[in-house]
């Protein structure tokens, strides 16, 4: 039997190097295909570790609540991912941190609420650029790193602002302003500390820090026309041993807050990134199935070559049945064939998509580069495979059923 196999490896290699430039043409729609689902599949994984590093640097021992109950099933919770920006009007109060801070073993928290306006200076800043309310802990909690001056104090005036190292260059055109006023819709305000440049807006809270503009809650409050609109809080317990304590004592505090209501979320260790990665493999969930159209249209490829060349060796397979080879033995030397075209066609479809996964990182200023994981090189060839065995199973079993006899009086 393992002779045989080898046998009939040795034919298709000789078969498909007697005729290079077709196999390579038809290799050509597996590669692009599998090209096209690596460069998806490392640069959405990576954007999803990107997050999940970020938070296990962090300890371990952070909690975060969101607004909005938790979907309970998986596939609405992929397919209808959104920021919790997104909600219309938040269920996290002001009284949601007063009942927080009395859990035993809390250590900081800080919340978190995101605005809109026109952040004016010298120049105006980018329409991406946002308004983050919050407090003093933000800075402990999430590992804030200031390039000069102080982060928001209580002790402080009301109308004082943080501002990150890239905004502070698009509107003042240094990235050490501080005394300078900038202007939130309208209001003045003194910038007191500038954020450590972190090239990384895709993280955990959702808030690219390096173009935002850092107020305290009050005046947050106040840009909102004294609302409230907590999208996030961040709670730091004081050691990875209490976490699952403090967990259940700030779900039992906001079940009294919301009056046995839970339309929060507590989120703790690898759960604080799945939307972010739920988000990120939607999107190449989506981009896989377009990728797949190339697949489809590769296997169509193998399984026309594969048609035509069990036509051209006709008397081939006549011999070998009058030698005693069975039906079972001629579908195993076409299908090996076909695997052989799409297998090689995926191989080079594995290194060419990573390589264009680099490229476009690099081309348009990605913070992070595609990863290279075992699950990705698995994915590509388990589609070699399937699609090697579905498009090349009717040639095989058409090759198999042809009569001898037949066979042996056609003449190429």
């Amino acid at each position: 039997m393992r002779l045989l196999l080898f046998s009939h490896i040795q034919n298709a290699y000789q078969s498909l190097r007697g005729s290079r430039v077709r196999s390579a043409l038809t290799m050509l729609g597996v590669t692009i295909g599998v090209a096209s689902v690596t460069a998806i599949l490392s640069l959405s994984s990576s954007a999803s570790q990107l997050v999940s590093d970020q938070v296990e640097s962090l300890g371990g021992n952070l909690i975060v609540v969101r607004p909005g109950a938790t979907n309970s099933d998986p596939l609405a919770s992929i397919t209808q991912t959104q920021s919790y920006h997104d909600f219309a009007t938040s269920t996290l109060s002001e009284s949601d941190l007063t009942y927080i801070k009395k859990v035993p073993h809390v250590a900081a928290v800080a919340p978190i609420m995101i605005l809109s306006g026109n952040i004016k200076a010298d120049s105006v800043a980018p329409k991406e650029s946002k308004v983050v309310a919050t407090t003093p802990s933000l800075a402990n909690i999430s590992n804030l790193k200031l390039r000069a001056g102080q982060f928001l104090d209580d002790k402080l005036k009301k109308d004082t602002v943080v501002i990150g190292a890239q905004l502070a260059i698009n509107i003042f055109g240094t990235d050490t302003p501080l005394g300078r006023v900038l202007t939130i819709h309208g209001q003045s305000f003194t910038v007191v500390g500038v954020l450590k440049m972190t090239n990384s807006p895709i993280n955990y809270n959702s808030i690219d820090f390096d173009n935002a503009a850092v107020v305290s809650l009050e005046s947050g409050k106040n840009l909102n026309k004294e609302t409230p609109q907590i999208q996030q809080i961040n709670i730091k317990v004081d050691s990875i041993e209490n976490l699952d304590k403090v967990i259940a004592g700030i779900d039992s505090s906001l079940m009294i807050s919301h009056n046995k209501e839970k339309d929060y979320t507590i989120l703790s260790g690898e759960q604080i990134s799945q939307p972010s990665s739920q988000l990120f493999y939607t999107i190449a969930g989506v981009s896989t199935a377009i990728a797949a159209i190339s697949l489809v249209v590769g296997g169509i490829g193998i399984m026309n070559i594969m048609l035509v060349t069990v036509a051209e060796r006709t008397r081939e397979i006549g011999i070998r049945k009058a030698l005693g080879a069975d039906n079972m033995d001629i579908s195993w030397q076409f299908l090996i064939e076909s695997l052989a075209i799409s297998i090689t066609g995926g191989f080079f479809g594995y290194i060419i998509g990573y390589i264009s996964a680099f490229g476009i990182s690099k081309f348009m200023s990605l913070t992070f580069y595609p990863i290279i994981n075992w699950e990705v090189a698995a994915i590509s060839a388990l589609i070699s495979v399937v699609l090697g065995t579905i498009f090349g199973f009717y040639p095989a079993i058409r090759a198999a059923r042809k009569d001898p006899i037949e066979s042996l009086q056609q003449y190429n």
